[in-house]
């Protein structure tokens, strides 16, 4: 893997990249860079977009207050995308935020809220989830920016996966006392099939969906160990796990 350059700051554009483009940018990407990185004419910033892999850039200042980046040339190639989707019930906005960016920095692919019977409010800002996933992307070395679809509720959720996809269901009352062990046993750690991860709310899962969720196929239900964890930490524990197991950290 490619060293990533931590030194010069890194920006999500949407406009297409390649050598020799002229990216104008918008006021809120000039002040930043400007004012508030105090980056200079010439200064190199590293520019992504999801789909053209990472470019540097140089800086030329237009005025005052604006700045345009002259794309050079590229520096890592656009990876495959991740393909773990995590599902969660939606939280508290501060805590989604920390979600929503620990999920990017462990490899999820998509990003969705569930809507639960338990579930606190179904009310998101998808646009402040979108844009901590832009975020996280731009501060971690990820040129891949996950895919946020609107809230569901879990039936739909659940009849929208396909049947080759493995779900790893979060369940506090589940008698798997080695996640390694079971995350081994439900699929072959050499030839990992897609994945995807469901979180629960606070209130966790009632009867019924509980017993929809074992009902489907190519479920597998883990216990996260003996202590209840909340939300957005069980975000953390989960996607390690399945990223040690059947993931990219293996």
């Amino acid at each position: 893997m490619p060293a990533y350059d931590f030194t010069a700051p890194r920006l999500y554009v949407a406009a297409d990249l390649a050598a020799g483009v002229r990216l104008p940018l918008d006021r809120a990407q000039a002040n930043y860079l400007l004012n508030v990185l105090r980056r200079g004419p010439d200064d190199p910033v590293l520019v992504f977009n999801g789909r053209d892999g990472e470019w540097r850039a140089h800086l030329a200042q237009t005025g005052r207050k604006g700045a345009d980046l002259h794309v050079a040339a590229q520096t890592r190639p656009q990876p495959a995308p991740a393909d773990i989707h995590y599902l969660f019930a939606p939280l508290k906005s501060a805590r989604l935020d920390y979600l929503a960016q620990k999920a990017v920095e462990m490899g999820a692919g998509t990003i969705r809220p569930v809507i639960t019977r338990y579930t606190q409010g179904d009310r998101i800002n998808m646009d402040r989830l979108r844009a901590n996933t832009i975020e996280a992307a731009e501060q971690c070395g990820i040129l891949a920016i996950p895919d946020c679809p609107e809230p569901e509720r879990l039936p739909k959720i659940l009849t929208e996966l396909a049947p080759e996809r493995l779900l790893v269901f979060c369940d506090e009352d589940a008698s798997v006392r080695d996640p390694v062990r079971a995350l081994a046993a439900a699929a072959d750690p050499q030839a990992p099939p897609p994945l995807a991860v469901l979180v629960g709310p606070e209130g966790g899962f009632s009867a019924e969906e509980r017993a929809l969720i074992r009902a489907r196929p190519n479920t597998v239900a883990l216990s996260l160990g003996p202590r209840i964890l909340r939300a957005d930490t069980a975000a953390v524990a989960v996607l390690t796990l399945v990223q040690a197991v059947l993931g990219d950290a293996r």
